[in-house]
């Protein structure tokens, strides 16, 4: 493989790390095998701490095609709790407020559901990477501040219901760049005339890449050792 010409990874980002965590430790094996000190690479999308799943990264040359693979439809498996809301929406933070769920029924979550399917309007979340004044909303939201984001128009292809044991439902859904399944799930608790938030988050498909076609940051690093390295001099 010639990862200074370019190549373009395929990981399952496991639970806790950040995107730039294995973009970080993607790089330093690298620039270690090659024996090198400096080397482009880039991820095509931020998946949360608390998600898992496709994460593709690209280095050399190949980080061209980072913005083709970002805008590149992604799929998602996501696990909802109804009744309750966290200030993140997931649970990095604690559970802030209880809300009703006696009068919500597996019918009404699937009719809720569809109403979501098309052209929507999102509020990013304020524990979120958008940019506020040139800095970045979970940084002002961790430190207590109010955060304003306005709406992004995004598109949502599908949303299946997979299971529903309420207070806990898990679904698929397919969705243009830029939505926000935390939000989603702020969403939907809201449509249901109660509160939601997200407690589990696996990205399934980027594009044509499915997260079985991905290997673990610390599989990729186990093959670096052995994997033989093109380094073109000219």
């Amino acid at each position: 493989m010639d990862f200074i010409t370019g190549e373009v990874l395929y990981i399952d980002k496991p639970l806790r790390l950040t995107s730039f965590d294995v973009v970080g430790r993607i790089r330093w094996h690298l620039c270690r095998k090659l024996g090198v000190k400096k080397l482009k690479v880039g991820h095509a999308g931020t998946l949360d701490p608390l998600a898992t799943g496709v994460m593709i990264v690209c280095t050399g040359k190949a980080t061209k095609r980072i913005e083709e693979f970002q805008y590149a439809t992604k799929e998602y498996v996501a696990d909802i709790r109804v009744g309750a809301t966290t200030p993140s929406f997931d649970l990095e933070k604690e559970i802030d407020a209880y809300y009703p769920v006696e009068h919500i029924t597996e019918d009404l979550v699937r009719e809720t559901l569809a109403t979501f399917v098309g052209t929507i309007e999102q509020v990013p979340p304020a524990f979120s990477a958008c940019m506020v004044d040139g800095v970045r909303a979970y940084e002002l939201a961790r430190k207590g501040r109010e955060v304003e984001l306005k709406p992004k128009t995004l598109v949502i292809d599908e949303i299946e219901l997979l299971s529903c044991n309420l207070p806990d439902i898990t679904i698929r859904v397919v969705c243009s760049k830029g939505t926000y399944i935390r939000a989603l799930a702020r969403d939907i608790g809201a449509a249901l005339h109660s509160g939601a938030h997200l407690t589990a988050l696996r990205r399934t498909r980027v594009g044509d890449v499915r997260v079985e076609d991905c290997v673990s940051p610390d599989a990729f690093i186990d093959d670096l050792k052995n994997m033989e390295i093109e380094i073109k001099t000219s």
